[in-house]
């Protein structure tokens, strides 16, 4: 999108510098790299930066309205629902679909879900650096926007996780963090912070204080840097564990597990904004758009785009068995826009914020990027196609 820098990329571009990029990867971190990397970056120009700036803008106005836990308790499941929620989310996660607004011609965004739950905050501080050594990056571009550079985003991050605490106070919660697609995101973690990954099984409890084994020792846990989803765990029926997250412990979570119903695809109907697609709960719609063949059916309680159906007739939305588990988005159309050297490609932005407890506004640190050929972004419809996968954005400064 800013024609300079993609034309100086992909000049140099070839499937086997690709290859030399992946294989660094592998070399400094083997084994971790689970998920498909794109072949690129995308290059965000300075009014598509300002309008994702304001969009995202949009969404905290309404997450900051004195009324929004209100309006968003009944997101969360009563067996779900874990003591001692927060006053704010200490993460949040937007993604948008980058689009072409009809009217002026100008590329905008346009919100596709959020999340108040982390993201790949270690990786996406990491890869920028693996693109800049293996392909021309220009000094006028960067992935970091409230933060000047990465050793202050690390600083910001570090103040965010560990507060006052030590490193070995602190844990990353996972199901099996070893077999997990993100692992590359908790092994820099651990990397960059000091902050291990610890699975859930591996939790000890003693009262109402948690532990885990280190070098034949045990470690009191006083904050728990969440990553795991309630959605993961009730596909392990039988697992056995001393701690439950429901239960009542003291722990400070770094990202309560109640922001993760809170801050999802429950809140796109509240949100208006021109650069939010109209949104309904399907239980509170008395009739359905005239046009449903332009929305996309969303269960309100999924994850990484489990059960979303583009495709769907009246008699579908009468035979779902619960209609307030789902909603009604109106469909965007991603602009492709990305030059690959065999045509245009679509992709999809997601703004990463960080809300320490003891600050008053969010702060929107860096992205990560997805490039797509497929029907929908995601893994399941990209399959054996080249420019598509998880990359940064790099911002125009």
């Amino acid at each position: 999108m800013i024609s300079e820098a993609r034309q100086q990329f992909n000049a140099v571009f070839s499937p086997a510098k690709y290859q030399e990029m992946l294989a660094d990867i592998d070399q400094q971190l083997p084994g971790q790299l689970d998920f498909r990397v794109a072949e690129t970056p995308i290059f965000v120009p300075a009014l598509l930066r300002d309008k994702l700036i304001n969009a995202g803008q949009d969404i905290i106005n309404v997450i900051q309205q004195a009324n929004f836990k209100a309006l968003t308790n009944a997101a969360i499941p009563t067996a779900q629902r874990v003591p001692n929620e927060d006053e704010h989310a200490e993460f949040l996660t937007f993604d948008f679909a980058v689009c072409r607004n009809a009217n002026t011609g100008e590329l905008e965004p346009q919100l596709i879900e959020m999340q108040g739950f982390p993201s790949l905050y270690a990786f996406q501080s990491w890869l920028p650096e693996v693109f800049a050594a293996h392909f021309p990056i220009p000094s006028s571009v960067s992935p970091y926007l409230a933060v000047a550079d990465n050793a202050a985003y690390h600083r910001e991050m570090r103040r965010l996780l560990l507060a006052d605490e030590q490193p070995e106070n602190v844990i990353l919660l996972e199901l099996f963090p070893e077999k997990q697609k993100t692992r590359i995101d908790f092994f820099l973690t651990e990397k960059f912070w000091g902050i291990k990954a610890v699975c859930l099984t591996k939790i000890k409890k003693n009262g109402r204080e948690l532990f885990y084994e280190k070098d034949d020792r045990l470690i009191k846990i006083k904050r728990i840097y969440n990553r795991i989803i309630f959605d993961e765990l009730t596909r392990h029926e039988n697992l056995q564990t001393e701690f439950n997250l429901t239960d009542d412990v003291d722990v400070t979570w770094v990202g309560h597990p109640n922001w993760f119903f809170r801050i999802s695809k429950y809140t796109l109907p509240l949100i208006k904004s021109e650069f939010a697609p109209a949104s309904f709960y399907l239980s509170e719609l008395a009739e359905y758009p005239a046009d449903l063949e332009n929305y996309v059916l969303k269960p309100l309680f999924s994850f990484a785009g489990a059960g979303v159906r583009l495709h769907f007739t009246a008699d579908d939305l009468d035979a779902l068995p619960d209609k307030s588990n789902y909603l009604l988005q109106r469909k965007v159309n991603y602009e492709p826009v990305v030059q690959s050297p065999d045509g245009l490609v679509k992709c999809e932005i997601r703004l990463l914020y960080s809300w320490p407890a003891t600050d008053a506004q969010p702060k929107l640190l860096t992205g990560l990027g997805r490039l797509s050929r497929g029907e929908m972004i995601g893994v399941d419809f990209n399959k054996d196609k080249d420019w598509v996968g998880g990359t940064t954005p790099l911002f125009e400064r």
